[in-house]
């Protein structure tokens, strides 16, 4: 299986306007990403995990533990993050539509609580990690943050909606400040429409 950088699904400038300029892009998805992707290739070749899917790679290296998540494991995990991350973000409207309200309403007693926990959950992360809107193993919706490059594959769960919270995600355009960063994300940039397509 081939571990390419995928295109971005829109220019690099189609998010300046709504706060993720074309720098953080060009950085982001032209650097960072590639570096995941191409070291993702390289560490797979001719090892164990050759044929075997992301998920499978994710998962197998993630239960090996400690040693095994050194390498691998964190390439892997976030080539894979960051190939969903792209798409939970639009350049048109971000409106969401009902069955994706119906359902956070119901998980959470309203979308804006839903999206309190999101934001405290990700501006609480410490250090490096991603906060999430995961559909859990007994099908119920809940709020996670994990460190590093850990996503929901790592516990069976289904990734309906992550932030990337580490620095260089947002610092060229909020510097600090997170909290800020994630509700721009949450108001602005997350496209409910492929959300609802995960449900």
């Amino acid at each position: 299986m081939a571990f390419e950088l995928p295109d971005l699904p829109y220019s690099h400038d189609a998010l300046a306007d709504k706060g993720m300029s074309r720098e953080t892009l060009e950085y982001h998805h032209d650097i960072h990403h590639k570096a995941y992707a191409d070291k993702t290739a390289d560490m797979v070749s001719g090892s164990e995990w050759e044929g075997k899917s992301i998920k499978e790679i994710i998962k197998g290296t993630y239960d090996k533990g400690a040693v095994a998540q050194s390498g691998l494991f964190n390439n892997a995990s976030q080539y894979w993050n960051h190939n969903q991350f792209w798409n939970w973000m639009t350049p048109g409207e971000s409106k969401m539509p009902s069955e994706v309200e119906s359902a956070l309403t119901d998980s959470f007693g309203s979308v804006d609580k839903f999206k309190e926990e999101f934001s405290t959950k990700g501006g609480g992360q410490f250090g490096s990690g991603w906060v999430w809107l995961v559909k859990d193993t007994d099908g119920s919706l809940k709020v996670t943050s994990t460190e590093n490059g850990v996503n929901p594959v790592c516990f069976n769960q289904t990734a309906l909606l992550g932030c990337d919270v580490w620095e260089h995600s947002y610092y060229i355009d909020f510097r600090n400040k997170r909290p800020a960063y994630l509700s721009n994300f949450l108001e602005k940039l997350a496209n409910w429409e492929d959300v609802a397509s995960r449900m």
